[in-house]
Formats: C-alpha cells, sequence, structure tokens
C-alpha cells in the first residue's frame, strides 16, 4: 500500500518537462518510423500506455489523456479523461476535437461543479458547434472542408465512475477478472454508429422513412447514402447542412436530391459504469485496431504481458494481421511509406488505461498537477488540407 502511494506521488510530482509531449523525449513519447509510442506513463487512477501508426499521407487519427482536474476551478473535480478522434476526408476535424472538446468539458464542469452525462454531451455539442462555425468561415476559400469530419470516442474516469461517450465506430473495451476462474473478460463499453450493423441501418430508415435510398449497398459494404459508413460524427457538414452540399464541393460528395433534415448527427451515446477492484483495464482504439484484433483477442494481449508497451503490442499484432491477410512478412509491410500504407491499413491509435482500485476510490480527492500527453505523428504544418480522398476512402473512419 505505501509502495503504490509513494508511486503515485511521485507520478504526480515530476518535473514539468515530463508533463508534455516533445517529440522524440521519453516524456511525451518516442517516434519510430510511421510508429509514435509512450510505452508507460502515470495517470491519476493508475497507468497508461499509447501508441499511434500512420498510414494515411497526413495522420488522420488525433489522440489525447489528460489528467487531474477535470474543470477550469482547482477545486476540482479531479480524474482522467482519455480521447480517440478517427478523422475522414482530411485531419482538420480531429485536430479541431483535440484543441477543443477537453477545454469544453472543463468548461461545462466548472458550471456544474461535477462530472455528468450531461457536461459530457454539451462538450460535444459545442465542438461540433464549433467546427461548423469554422467551416462557414472558411467555405468561401477551402469548399473541401465542408466534407471533412471524424468519430469521437472519449472516457473519463472521475470519483470511481466510468463515462463512456462514442460517435463513429471506434470502440473502448473493458478487461475485468472473473474471480472464480482467474480469467478475464472482454467486456465492449462503447456503442457503435456504423451502417454495417444491421441496428444502425434500421434506425436510419425509421428516422427518414421518406428515402429509400438512405443506405446503400456499395461494393458489398453499407454506407450512408452510398457515401459514407459511419450515421454519427463531428463535422461532416455536408452531410448535415443543405448549403453545403454544392459547389463547388466535388461532386462525389454532392448529393442528387435536395435534404431537409440532417442526414448524420453528432449525439454521441454515452454510458456510466460503477467500476469495480476486478475491473483491471480499458482499451480504447480507432477502428483501425479492430479490423484486424477481436476484443478478447485484444485483452487476451494486455493481461497475458507487462503494463509497459502494451498499446505497442496491440497495433504490433494488428499490423502482423494485416501483413497475414495480404501474404506478405510484417517486416516488409514496415516499410511501406505513409500514403501507400492505408492500402494496407488504416491510421491505428491505442490507449491502454490501466486501473489501481485503490487510486480510483480516492483519486477525485488528491490533487495532482495536470498531466497532458498527445498521439504523435509525422509533423506537419497544421493548415495542411488532405489530399482529396475517393468517396470509399472518405467513409472507411
Amino acid at each position: 500500500m505505501l509502495s503504490e502511494l509513494m508511486n503515485f506521488l511521485r507520478a504526480c510530482f515530476r518535473p514539468r518537462s515530463d508533463r508534455y509531449v516533445h517529440k522524440g523525449s521519453d516524456a511525451g513519447g518516442r517516434q519510430d518510423g510511421l510508429l509514435w509510442y509512450k510505452d508507460c506513463g502515470q495517470h491519476l487512477n493508475g497507468e497508461f500506455s499509447m501508441t499511434v501508426v500512420q498510414a494515411n499521407n497526413l495522420l488522420e487519427d488525433q489522440s489525447q489523456i489528460e489528467s487531474g482536474s477535470l474543470s477550469l476551478h482547482e477545486t476540482g473535480p479531479y480524474g482522467t479523461f482519455v480521447g480517440i478522434y478517427d478523422g475522414h476526408g482530411g485531419p482538420e476535424t480531429s485536430r479541431f476535437i483535440n484543441d477543443h472538446l477537453f477545454q469544453h468539458l472543463k468548461r461545462f464542469t466548472a458550471e456544474q461543479q461535477s462530472m455528468s452525462v450531461d457536461v459530457i454531451r454539451k462538450a460535444f455539442q459545442a465542438t461540433e458547434e464549433g467546427f461548423m462555425s469554422l467551416v462557414t468561415k472558411q467555405w468561401p476559400l477551402k469548399p473541401q472542408i465542408a466534407a471533412v469530419g471524424s468519430c469521437a470516442l472519449v472516457g473519463v474516469i472521475c470519483s470511481g465512475t466510468l463515462y463512456i461517450a462514442n460517435l463513429g465506430d471506434s470502440r473502448a473495451v473493458l478487461g475485468r477478472v472473473v474471480k472464480a476462474t482467474g480469467e478475464v473478460l472482454a467486456i465492449q463499453l462503447s456503442v457503435e454508429h456504423n451502417a454495417c450493423i444491421e441496428s444502425v441501418r434500421q434506425e436510419l430508415h425509421s428516422l427518414h422513412p421518406d428515402d429509400s435510398q438512405i443506405v446503400v449497398l456499395k461494393h458489398n459494404v453499407w454506407r450512408v447514402k452510398g457515401i459514407i459508413q459511419v450515421s454519427r460524427s463531428i463535422g461532416d457538414v455536408y452531410l448535415k447542412k443543405a448549403e453545403f452540399n454544392r459547389e463547388p464541393l466535388y461532386s462525389k460528395f454532392r448529393l442528387r436530391e435536395p435534404f431537409k433534415r440532417p442526414i448524420l448527427n453528432s449525439e454521441p451515446t454515452i454510458s456510466v459504469h460503477q467500476l469495480q477492484p476486478h475491473d483491471q483495464f480499458i482499451i480504447f482504439a480507432s477502428d483501425g485496431l479492430w479490423e484486424h484484433l477481436s476484443n478478447q483477442e485484444a485483452v487476451d494481449i494486455v493481461q497475458n504481458h507487462p503494463h509497459n508497451g502494451s498499446a505497442r503490442r496491440l497495433v504490433k499484432a494488428a499490423l502482423q494481421e494485416a501483413a497475414k491477410k495480404r501474404e506478405m512478412r510484417y517486416s516488409d509491410l514496415k516499410k511501406i511509406d505513409r500514403g501507400v500504407r492505408r492500402h494496407f491499413h488504416d491510421d491505428i491509435t491505442v490507449i491502454v488505461v490501466f486501473l489501481d482500485s485503490n487510486l480510483v476510490s480516492r483519486a477525485s480527492q488528491i490533487k495532482c498537477p495536470n498531466i497532458s500527453v498527445r498521439g504523435g505523428g509525422i509533423n506537419l504544418p497544421p493548415n495542411t488540407l488532405a489530399p482529396c480522398t475517393m468517396p470509399t476512402e472518405a467513409g472507411n473512419t
């Protein structure tokens, strides 16, 4: 017990430089070709491991872990925030979410003086409204920004409670020990919004009863309006406001019939879980991981190895599967450069958050310096617009 407390205090009072991302340093992560990783770090409720592998010419996945105050007020509450933002059509929306969502959450937490489902919902709504304003301003000079969007997966641990909010098809999976057998079960915590799921197609049909083409099977993949796989997102303004679905937007994004109600929406599905001592860890990952690994396979990999490097181990397992599917060696896959690499796998982001039950039970009362780490990638100018992707790619979030 004493050693755990000492480790926690050491994590809280590290030098300032250890709390922010510095490319190439142990503090904020290391770059190895297209792979960025931070094998181990401390958050208020335990340890974490974080990895990003880039496949697109411009990294469309953005991610962050924030630990410490979840409010603008120093009085708290305190906890851990995890965000994974899987962009499509370009990096602008995912970068915008990375810059704004957590700040909105802190503002609404300060207003309500506590963490809640309502706080998280308002933070998502404010982020969506902010990006829509940006699109409106940039439309005359950069109209293609109306076709850029992002999924958003968020986890908040506060006062022994885990909140999971999701838009799109990233996924959060809990590893929970079964006391009787000692095995660790995978429990999916997030609800996904992808047209390949029958219930999502039914929801779209019920929301758009007069549109027989609301979902279309194209190249053996279900897509909303034949364009995009996800039914909820931040951004994708061209499918939410008809005034942006016109020239000079590229013709492949323009619908033949004008629409009266938004085709996509930005309402996250939010669930609340009271953490138990047998809850060991949570894997947060963009869908690039889940294309190649099942929930239980991912949980087994984390459970059967040391905490250090867990996220990197998961990414390696996914890339090995991707290579196997293309009948090539993993070592050869790693040599393929960004852009071309997208033909073999997606950008993949993984954050594994380990839970120390002793810290979880009292973390909201302990003041600790704020820890902030963002997932890395190949650095490019922040305002670079990605080359326009084909519709089949744009929907593959």
